[in-house]
Order: structure tokens, then C-alpha cells, then sequence
């Protein structure tokens, strides 16, 4: 444990031997951290995933630079199948401590098979693609959506829970326990899962165990209480009770069979009349089977028809999917390039390593992020917050140069992203809305302008920009 402010290795001492500062509170917090990280390791032992991901987040708050941790909640994610937010845990973990940091190797885990990537970008579409379904009330295919996330990451418990959940729906209770059951071997006390199979085991429970019934009482004797004295009187013996039903049986067939005598030819008749009815009333159900077969069949075809358009609607949504392949693809390049650094190939190539990752992201969709997957949001901000303001530094120097050689229309999108990049870039923004008044785009101009003044206001750009509004207002342009 070393000093904040100086880095010196503290001592039992509640201030620093190097810089003199207050460390009490400091070291406290790093203690909580460290015993919440220990916390959480025994439950990931015994496989407590959702216990331990809960605990690591609380062990992170008082330390986020506990590299333990944050490798470790990297690993409980990817153990349930949240590939995307374990590669974000790890990528934070690499950035904190870039060397010597077992977060490499669990990242090159992914990185090194392009075929696993493909399929986490698969398995993260289908996940969405089926909620839309439950959404939809569409269940059967959010059932073969999820069949299929579940065929390319059987250790996904969201997906095995959402299974679960639209069996239950169903009252499909063993495929729901089925599923829930995979879900505690893979998270052994997941709440939502031991809710589930709570209600599962509760509708697949006999009726008569529920409601209580069911106890015998082997005794053969009679209580009853007299006053303040219980009676006791013993029943009848066994053989007795033997006796009397053959006795009583004998009476019985007796007279069974002097009525059945008495009765014998009106009984006949009688036998042939149900004879007659029976067979009136089989015709009869036999008739009203064929017509609710008939019925059935064109329900099922009218259902089949209905499917049929709302399949062909989905896949018309499916193939406007909010996150493309290519976003999605150009992100997770983007992050490997940023966590690996170049390849053979890029150092071949005469483009910079920082040039690429840029190029990468240019294809990346900020609309689409917003309205996929907030996974992909999260990693795209992650790269963002370490290399941004190298991106927007990078850009801001092509741009400039376009702008420059009066190129205004080639300087305008690399000053765009200059300061999407770095929003701290304030030449960027002053640069772009001069590019866009050039370019006699006003409105545009109009708009970087007040932007400006918004975000770097009492400073000369400020104020310039406020000139050229006015000027641009006085003109009419």
C-alpha cells in the first residue's frame, strides 16, 4: 500500500513518513476494498456468481483501481455469459495497469479466435432480436431465438432464465425447471433464477400436498373426553371387523340377486333401450369430433396466416436491426486494435496504429449505439475516455490542413470528428464552424457557432463567435 500523493510504501502509521499527508481514511477504504475482493472470491468459488458480481461492484467503489477486482468481475461476467461487459472490465483493468496484468491474457482469450468474436456478436443480436419477440407477445420464436443463443453460449443465464420464464408462461413446467436447474449450475444463487423455480416447484407440487391433507391415524381405539377425563375405549378387533363385511356382503349378493330375478325381463328391455341410446350418442360424438376437427383446422389456418405476416414483419425489423454488423464489427476491431497494438500487417502498411483505430471508428455509428445494446455504448466510451483526445488531436491536424488549402468541404467531417473525439477541443469547434460559413452552409455554421458560446463561454472564441453571429444575423445570410 503506498501513499496517494507520493507514492511512498506507508507504514502502521496513519500519515505518510514521506509527504506527511492524512492516509487514516486512505487506508481504510483500500481495506474495505480488499476484504469485499476477498468477499466475493469465496463466493465465486462456490459459484455465488450473481453474490460475488454484486460484492466486486461494491469493492470497486471504494477502490477502482483494485486490479483484482476488476479482473475478477471481469471473469464472474464472462462465466454467465456477459462477454461484452467482461472484455469492458478487462480493457479499464489493462488501461489502469498495462503491464504485467493477467487481464492480457484473458483479452488475447478472445482476441486470438475471430470465430468466438463472431459469435458474441451473434449471441448479443439473437438476445436482442428475442426480447423484441417477448415484446411482440411472439413467443414461440423468442423460444427458437433464444434456442439459438443458447446453442452458441450455453453458459448465458439471462438466456436460459428468459427461457425459462416464457416456458413457465406456457406451463411448460418441466422445460422451465430444466432450464433453471442449468441456471443453478452455472450461478448457484442467482435470485431470479431461485424465484423461478420457486413457482415452478409450487405449480408441479401434488394437489393434496399442497392444501395439507393426506395424514392417516393408525389408532384402533375411541377417545372422547368425559369432564376432566379423557375416555379411552378400545375399537374392534380386527377379525371382527373381518366378519361383519363378509356378512354384510353376504346379505348383499342375496339380495342382488332375488331383485335381479324379480327383474330380469324389464331389466333386458331396459338393456336393450341404452343399447340404442349408446350407440345414438357414440354417432353423435363421433360427429361432433369431425366438426371440431373441421373447426380446428381452419383456426390453424387462419393462425398459420397470421404467423406468416408477422414473420415477414419481424424480418423486416430484423434486417433494420438498430446495431448493424458493420457498427458492431468496426467497434470490436477498433477495441482489439486499442488493446493489442499493431500487427505484422499494420507495420507493413505505412498508416499509424492510432490512424487505424480511427479508421475503425469512423465506421462506428453513434445513433446506432444509442439505440442497441447499451454493452456496445459502454465499450465505445471506454475507448473514448483513454485515447479521445489522441483521436481528436489526430483529426483536428487533417482537418486544419484541408482547412488550410481552403478545402472546407474535406476539412468539415475530420473537424467534426476532431471534436466528437475530444469535446475539450475548442479550435476544433471554432475551425469546423468557420469551415461550415465558408462552405455557405449557415445553418450549420449558425449552430457550431452557439455551440461555442455554449461550451466555452467568457474566452476570445466566445466572443469572436458572437461577433460572427451577429455579422452573419445583420447580412441575412
Amino acid at each position: 500500500m503506498v501513499c496517494y500523493q507520493c507514492g511512498v510504501r506507508l507504514s502502521e502509521h496513519d500519515f505518510c513518513t514521506g509527504c506527511g499527508a492524512d492516509v487514516a481514511l486512505y487506508k481504510k477504504l483500500l481495506s474495505t476494498s480488499n476484504r469485499l475482493y476477498n468477499e466475493a472470491l469465496e463466493k465465486a468459488g462456490v459459484r455465488d456468481l450473481a453474490g460475488a458480481i454484486s460484492v466486486l461492484k461494491q469493492s470497486l467503489k471504494y477502490n477502482k483501481n483494485n486490479i483484482k477486482a476488476r479482473n475478477l468481475l471481469g471473469l464472474c461476467y464472462f462465466e454467465i455469459g456477459e462477454a461484452v461487459s467482461a472484455l469492458s472490465e478487462w480493457v479499464i483493468s489493462k488501461n489502469i495497469r498495462p503491464a504485467k496484468n493477467i487481464a492480457d491474457d484473458y483479452i488475447s482469450m478472445i482476441q486470438t479466435n475471430q470465430t468466438r468474436l463472431d459469435t458474441i456478436n451473434q449471441t448479443i443480436k439473437k438476445y436482442n432480436q428475442a426480447l423484441s419477440y417477448c415484446h411482440q407477445d411472439s413467443r414461440d420464436l423468442a423460444i427458437i431465438q433464444l434456442k439459438k443463443v443458447l446453442s452458441y453460449n450455453p453458459k448465458y443465464v439471462r438466456a436460459h432464465q428468459l427461457l425459462a420464464l416464457l416456458y413457465i408462461g406456457e406451463e411448460e413446467w418441466n422445460l422451465a425447471k430444466n432450464e433453471l436447474q442449468r441456471c443453478n449450475e452455472i450461478d448457484t444463487n442467482n435470485t431470479i433464477t431461485l424465484r423461478y423455480l420457486k413457482e415452478v416447484n409450487r405449480m408441479m407440487m401434488p394437489e393434496d400436498l399442497v392444501k395439507g391433507n393426506g395424514k392417516k391415524s393408525g389408532d384402533d381405539v375411541v377417545r372422547y373426553q368425559s369432564g376432566n377425563e379423557t375416555i379411552i375405549q378400545p375399537g374392534r378387533s380386527r377379525d371382527f371387523r373381518i366378519l361383519s363385511t363378509l356378512f354384510n356382503f353376504g346379505i348383499g349378493i342375496s339380495i342382488g340377486v332375488a331383485i335381479a330375478v324379480s327383474l330380469i325381463l324389464p331389466g333386458r328391455l331396459r338393456q336393450a333401450q341404452f343399447a340404442h341410446a349408446e350407440q345414438i350418442r357414440i354417432i353423435g360424438e363421433e360427429l361432433d369430433v369431425k366438426t371440431a376437427a373441421i373447426n380446428a383446422l381452419e383456426l390453424r389456418e387462419r393462425r398459420l396466416l397470421d404467423e406468416n405476416e408477422n414473420l415477414a414483419a419481424e424480418l423486416s425489423e430484423f434486417l433494420n436491426d438498430p446495431v448493424s454488423d458493420e457498427t458492431s464489427d468496426n467497434l470490436l476491431m477498433a477495441a482489439a486494435l486499442f488493446i493489442f497494438g499493431p500487427t505484422e500487417d499494420d507495420d507493413e502498411e505505412e498508416i499509424s496504429h492510432l490512424e487505424k483505430i480511427a479508421s475503425y471508428l469512423d465506421g462506428v455509428s453513434l445513433d446506432e449505439l444509442l439505440g442497441g445494446d447499451q454493452a456496445f455504448k459502454e465499450l465505445y466510451d471506454s475507448i473514448i475516455s483513454v485515447i479521445g483526445t489522441e483521436l481528436g488531436d489526430l483529426c483536428y491536424e487533417v482537418g486544419y490542413e484541408y482547412f488550410r488549402m481552403e478545402e472546407y468541404a474535406s476539412a468539415i467531417p475530420h473537424l467534426l470528428r476532431a471534436f466528437q473525439y475530444d469535446p475539450d477541443n475548442g479550435e476544433a469547434l471554432w475551425n469546423l464552424a468557420n469551415a461550415y460559413e465558408q462552405n455557405n452552409e449557415i445553418d450549420k455554421a449558425k449552430e457550431a457557432y452557439a455551440r461555442v458560446i455554449e461550451f466555452f463561454p467568457d474566452t476570445d472564441k466566445a466572443r469572436r463567435a458572437d461577433e460572427r453571429l451577429i455579422e452573419i444575423n445583420i447580412t441575412g445570410a
